[in-house]
């Protein structure tokens, strides 16, 4: 037999001591740690403590069988392949495993050939994975400035500007539609400015009626108002020789514009209810995702205080306008939420890159990385399936007829695929980026009829 590219720890799990010894050595042969048990119990054991990359599972076995071992190994190591075991006839309950997250099955009686192949192809399939996560690591280090990640040229302008306004001490006016990371961007001017070890005070302009933000902002006094037990500091004085991001400066009332415009142009003000004067340095960033220029216009906001506020402007396009950071952000919070959920999960398949590309996103960034959480969470392979993003909202009504569900999406891109290779299985799969088993799986659950051809 040949040699192995890559060598494995391999568990084998088997009642019978044939089966297992047999499975040993032959995997010895070539190079691989192979570690047996004679059942569920033992083999968990062995898991806990040398955490095998493959095991090879016995479907029946007395007590705990393979697919109880397969649950209960996944949340022991969540990386774990495993190949499930199967006598003839016992086809459907490997499938079952498959759907449960079983790499493949083999069947009795089977040779060496057959057995090396397979670990091979798993072995070689883990090994994609773990180049594919490094390579994503690389790319988000190249392409990351301050927790922003953007490969686009629009953002890359946007980090230029971001470089050279923290050096100095004006005010910055971030615009953008909700969701595309304002906050995110002024974290950064902060972090790069000379006031990065002060510190950074958010509030939003929007979440609190006037009485609430005023006071939120410049503190009050003892008795100011009720409920006013105590002197409370206001979020300038909080953020003296700091930054103050003020989000959503659209919502200001105009007796908070005329607090505010003291505030920069004198460097001062008084808390609610009291007199004494309190001096601040404060650097204060604004964001929008309005029009201030019509709201100035419309004489809803200040004149004046929208330039003492825009001396700088950052604009932030959308996420639909920036498509080539897609990838490069959805495995970022992949990643992220993978880690989170203690899931084993390092990639999407073509289909589902396919919508996170073609996707209009009109909740930006904010939306992606919320699609992406609930993607994680549902997800039953070790990649992102295009059935684990929401439905309600890839639709993507401009390349799928009206009223059409994701199944009825998948199904007919499966019967097209197919049929483009002639019933070629595998490179069907290849194309779709999943495992053969898996497009096997879903030809069956969505009943299309295909000639199989099995050939690579």
């Amino acid at each position: 037999m040949k040699n192995m590219k890559k060598k494995a720890k391999i568990l084998v799990v088997d009642d019978e001591v044939i089966i297992r010894e047999s499975l040993r050595d032959w995997l010895s042969d070539v190079g691989h740690l192979v570690l047996i048990a004679e059942n569920g119990p033992q083999a968990l054991e062995i898991i806990q403590k040398e955490k095998p990359a493959v095991a090879i599972v016995d479907l029946v076995m007395p007590g705990m069988d393979g697919i109880e071992l397969l649950k209960r190994a996944r949340e022991i190591s969540p990386s774990i392949e495993v190949v499930i075991i199967t006598a003839y006839g016992s086809i459907p309950t490997a499938i079952t495993a498959m759907r449960e997250g079983a790499y493949d099955y083999i069947e009795k009686p089977f040779c060496p050939e057959k057995v090396e192949l397979l670990i091979e192809k798993l072995v070689e399939h883990q090994r994609l994975i773990e180049e594919n996560i490094s390579l994503h690591q690389k790319l988000e280090e190249r392409y990351r400035f301050e927790n922003i990640i953007a490969k686009s040229s629009k953002m890359q302008q946007v980090i230029e500007v971001i470089k050279v306004v923290a050096k100095s001490n004006a005010t910055v006016l971030i615009t953008g539609e909700s969701g595309t990371g304002k906050e995110l961007v002024a974290r950064a001017i902060h972090s790069q400015s000379y006031r990065k070890d002060k510190p950074f005070i958010a509030v939003s302009c929007a979440a609190l009626p006037e009485t609430l933000l005023e006071s939120e902002l410049f503190g009050h006094e003892k008795g100011a108002f009720t409920g006013a037990h105590a002197q409370r500091k206001g979020k300038f004085e909080i953020a003296n020789q700091g930054s103050l991001f003020l989000d959503e400066i659209g919502e200001m009332s105009a007796n908070i514009q005329v607090h505010l415009l003291r505030v920069l142009e004198e460097k001062e003000f008084t808390r609610v209810g009291g007199n004494e004067l309190v001096k601040v340095d404060v650097r204060v960033i604004s964001a929008t995702n309005k029009d201030v220029r019509k709201a100035v216009a419309s004489g809803q906001f200040r004149e004046d205080l929208y330039y003492r506020l825009n001396v700088v402007t950052i604009e932030l396009p959308p996420l639909r306008e920036r498509k080539e950071d897609i990838p490069l952000l959805a495995q970022h919070f992949l990643k992220k939420f993978a880690v989170e959920n203690q899931k084993e999960i390092s990639d999407f398949s073509a289909e589902a890159t396919d919508f996170l590309l073609k996707y209009e996103w009109p909740g930006n960034v904010r939306e992606l990385e919320n699609a992406i959480e609930r993607a994680v969470i549902l997800a039953k392979n070790s990649y992102i399936e295009i059935t684990d993003l929401p439905q309600e909202s890839l639709t993507l009504a401009h390349s799928a007829p009206s009223g059409k569900s994701l199944e009825e999406i998948e199904k007919n891109h499966i019967l097209n695929i197919l049929n483009e290779t002639g019933g070629n299985y595998s490179k069907a799969a290849r194309i779709m980026g999943i495992s053969r088993m898996t497009l096997y799986n879903k030809v069956r659950a969505y009943g299309l009829n295909v000639n199989k051809i099995d050939s690579n």
